[in-house]
């Protein structure tokens, strides 16, 4: 007797249809969820974030990529690489145990310049009350990012953009900071502005002093100064990092002797900053009245041509070299510094970490604000008639620079953040809205290509032995020094207004 054949079960299209759609619905709203949550993520190259309002600049844009990888790329930078890197045991290679196992071998430490007493001073104004909490959250409305150092890792937590590359190269350098000195920084919370212009006055604040780490200051501000970020290069300008760039540009004033440099006064830069003090010297371009050469620089058009005219290790054909503040203070003092020309350097009204280790009439000359152009030509004049001391001051200014090395730089930065350490009277711990950032995760973020070469080529190596040794806080021997300058400086103005100068050399 026959069956009936069986017949297989079908789905019904339209229950197969359904779930085709809603697969398609469920893919559009994770790719909805990621790319909403990669618009919120915030990065130190800049994502999601308004420039400062105290300063305000043109907002950064990025490579245009397709939406899908633009996120896919934050929240790989941002949430990824540094557990890729903690998972691995933070890369240590076989040359980073080379260094460790040294460094008993390594002799006892130098002493630190003397430019670095300065700490103690910087960190004076907290020494009875200690920094609180309420110390960091007041320091916030002026900050562009917070800083945690905890348990050897580093912690930020951003607010708002800073122009160009400043923060992540700025950032870069803690990183390798704590690389050169793995286990020895202590843990620490601090804000960080990463503009030019010192905010918290000591006027409006003497009640509560607020912490606010930055790249100058002065007499009339709290802000405590911290190594500029183009220690580790400036992209943006061809600026290579710090030692590789200070030797270039010595080689460079070597080229031509002292005898055979131009009798000029010579100046290259922006005036187009907001600083009254360039747009004076502009006034001063006339090489038979004010023995003076100045010229404007247009970066964007540099960048356009390649920076052919704008090479550093080229400008120091001139006997004398001219620093102008900018809209506060400029890193060009360090590269003028470096040619061993005479720097005649424009009474500034700020100084970072470094220049207030400078000396008038030992490291450089000084011009009066008050008369530039007239004051350019008296400094010359007396160079034209003092041949060797011009040429001394010139090459002090310069191995004044070629201390600065590297090694001194993370030195000062080590004892800064040491010395604030000890100021805290709270366990450092990162907010909630803290990332980790580490060496992977901002070459991630490096857009361009010569920011990460700039990166790669500043990367630290555990420093095989202990950082130089911090003097003891002086602040007899400060107060001398300023009352020293301020003599020098009035000297100078009081020589502006004699014509006893010496007659030019033929």
């Amino acid at each position: 007797m026959g069956t009936l054949p069986r017949t297989a079960s079908r789905t019904p299209s339209y229950i197969l249809r359904s779930v085709i759609a809603l697969s398609c619905l469920s893919l559009l709203f994770i790719i909805y969820k990621v790319n909403d949550f990669a618009s919120q993520t915030k990065t130190v190259a800049g994502h999601n974030l308004d420039p400062t309002p105290w300063h305000p600049f043109r907002p950064k844009t990025f490579n245009h990529d397709a939406l899908p990888s633009r996120a896919y790329k934050l929240l790989q930078c941002s949430y990824l690489a540094c557990r890729y890197t903690n998972s691995k045991g933070n890369a240590t290679t076989q040359d980073d145990e080379d260094h460790r196992r040294s460094a008993t071998s390594v002799a006892k430490p130098p002493q630190c310049p003397e430019v670095f007493r300065w700490i103690h001073q910087d960190l004076e104004p907290w020494a009875t009350t200690k920094i609180t909490p309420a110390h960091i959250e007041q320091a916030k409305r002026y900050a562009a990012f917070r800083v945690v150092i905890y348990k050897g890792k580093l912690y930020v937590d951003l607010y708002y953009a800073c122009v160009q590359s400043r923060a992540m190269f700025t950032i870069w350098g803690l990183l390798q900071m704590l690389k050169r000195y793995p286990g020895k920084v202590p843990d620490v919370d601090f804000m960080f502005d990463c503009m030019d212009k010192p905010t918290v006055e000591r006027s409006g604040h003497a009640s509560m002093p607020l912490p606010l780490f930055r790249y100058c200051t002065n007499d009339a501000h709290y802000d405590i100064p911290f190594p500029d970020w183009s220690f580790w290069g400036w992209p943006e300008t061809n600026i290579e990092p710090w030692d590789e760039q200070f030797q270039a540009i010595k080689r460079g004033g070597q080229e031509t002797t002292w005898r055979k440099k131009q009798l000029l006064a010579y100046w290259k830069g922006n005036p187009d900053v907001g600083s009254p003090v360039r747009k004076e010297l502009l006034n001063c371009n006339d090489s038979k009245t004010y023995r003076a050469q100045i010229l404007k620089q247009d970066w964007d058009e540099e960048a356009k041509a390649g920076f052919q005219q704008s090479s550093l290790s080229k400008q120091c054909n001139h006997r004398y070299k001219i620093y102008a503040e900018g809209y506060a203070w400029s890193v060009s003092l360090k590269y003028i510094l470096s040619c061993g020309s005479l720097a005649l350097v424009i009474t500034p009204q700020y100084e970072d970490f470094f220049s207030r280790g400078l000396f008038p009439k030992v490291n450089y000359w000084p011009i009066s604000a008050n008369a530039i152009c007239p004051s350019i030509k008296s400094a010359v004049d007396w160079g034209h008639g003092h041949v060797p001391e011009a040429q001394a001051i010139g090459r002090r200014g310069q191995e004044y620079m070629e201390n600065l090395n590297m090694d001194r730089v993370y030195d000062y930065m080590f004892h800064l953040i040491t010395e604030y350490s000890k100021l805290q009277d709270f366990k450092p711990v990162p907010p909630n809205t803290a990332m980790e950032v580490c060496a992977n995760s901002v070459l991630c973020l490096a857009d361009d290509a010569k920011q990460r070469e700039y990166l790669e080529r500043t990367r630290a190596k555990p420093f095989p032995g202990p950082p130089c040794d911090l003097q003891p806080p002086d602040g007899n021997l400060i107060n001398k020094w300023k009352k020293e300058k301020a003599a020098v400086f009035q000297t100078v103005e009081d020589m502006n207004l004699v014509n006893d100068i010496p007659e030019p050399v033929p």
